[in-house]
């Protein structure tokens, strides 16, 4: 399987090194349109091909797949041409920046008949995974209520950088550079982690938007820092069930953490993941009484690059498909209505 990476920025040196590892997958070109940055990314990974732009390796072509870790605002642009050529195609989240192209993307690449595939990274995760098998094998009984956040501190903690003199930070904080805010950036990955785990989606939303001040006037040189930095959000779901999510970059205390709480009528079930690893714990049976929680073992994963090159060897669609993320970002897109007209809105 011969591999093309789009942008390689530093999330890209996450793909190669998981893509380097799966069997039979050669990595052979990157594209970046900045030459000294797509050659250095070349020398480190051991790739032999190089351009500066997707129509030069389009022109080349001598490549099965691609992986597209391009910025957010790119990812359509990058996108369309390779499923045109009919390259199977993993796209970075968000899948676009609205619903309309990501719809659109899906659209393209279902008629194609490619493999796609966004990387949704945290269905790695194998505590979510098993949740959702025992949601779905009715060991909590009927869900009726889900929490669930994602919590980061980098507006208030220099573990990751300096936010404030980097751009890999300040253009997450900025409309004007492509940024939906933390809504845009994080709530795609939370929201697929509490409908993934729960084994359900969403089917109304009502949700508040927040931005703080973060610097005099909210600027620093180019960058206007308007986008949001937390959200909550109140939803129903199909299952019948209601809950909150909520994520925020000034979550003081916790570098990256996701945590999902799924609470039936006859267990609950408790997801945690942060950087330093994950857990799983469960109140069924006998312990309901007494309010006893208990951890849950699970085994290895495949994660979703070994997934997506699975697949293509199939010939056969693997989630989470373009058609999902677009789904989720339509939930995304409505979020931002409903905080503008102040009500609730059906999915």
């Amino acid at each position: 399987m011969r591999l093309l990476v789009v942008g390689t920025g530093g999330m890209a040196n996450t793909h190669a090194m998981n893509f380097g590892t799966v069997p039979g997958v050669e990595i052979v070109a990157a594209v970046d349109v900045d030459m000294a940055k797509v050659r250095a990314y070349a020398a480190r990974h051991n790739i032999a091909n190089t351009f500066t732009s997707l129509d030069e390796a389009l022109a080349w072509g001598e490549f099965d797949a691609a992986t597209n870790v391009t910025p957010d605002r790119i990812h359509h642009a990058t996108t369309m041409p390779l499923i045109a050529a009919g390259k199977h195609v993993m796209c970075e989240k968000p899948l676009a920046e609205t619903y309309a192209k990501a719809a659109e993307m899906a659209d393209a690449a279902e008629a194609a008949g490619i493999v796609n595939m966004v990387n949704l990274s945290y269905r790695n995760v194998a505590h979510v995974q098993k949740a959702r098998a025992m949601v779905m094998a009715g060991e909590i009984g009927k869900v009726r209520h889900i929490e669930a956040s994602y919590l980061q501190s980098w507006l208030v903690s220099k573990a990751w950088g300096d936010w404030s003199t980097e751009s890999q930070w300040l253009w997450r904080l900025s409309t004007s550079h492509g940024s939906n805010g933390v809504l845009g950036d994080v709530g795609i990955h939370i929201l697929d982690f509490a409908c993934y785990g729960a084994a359900t989606a969403i089917d109304s939303v009502f949700a508040r938007l927040k931005t703080f001040e973060k610097a005099p006037g909210n600027r620093i040189g180019e960058y206007e820092l308007d986008a949001n930095d937390s959200f909550s959000m109140t939803a129903e779901f199909e299952n019948g069930a209601i809950g909150v999510i909520h994520a925020s970059r000034w979550a003081t205390g916790h570098l990256n953490e996701l945590r999902l709480r799924i609470h039936g009528d006859k267990g609950g079930l408790e997801v945690i993941h942060r950087v330093d690893g994950s857990s799983l714990r469960a109140c069924l049976k006998e312990d309901v009484e007494l309010a006893v929680w208990r951890d849950v073992d699970v085994e290895p994963v495949g994660t979703n690059y070994e997934k997506f090159i699975k697949a293509i060897g199939r010939g056969s669609a693997q989630e989470p498909t373009f058609r999902h993320a677009a789904n989720l970002q339509k939930i995304l897109d409505l979020a931002m209505v409903t905080e503008r007209e102040r009500r609730e809105m059906e999915v």
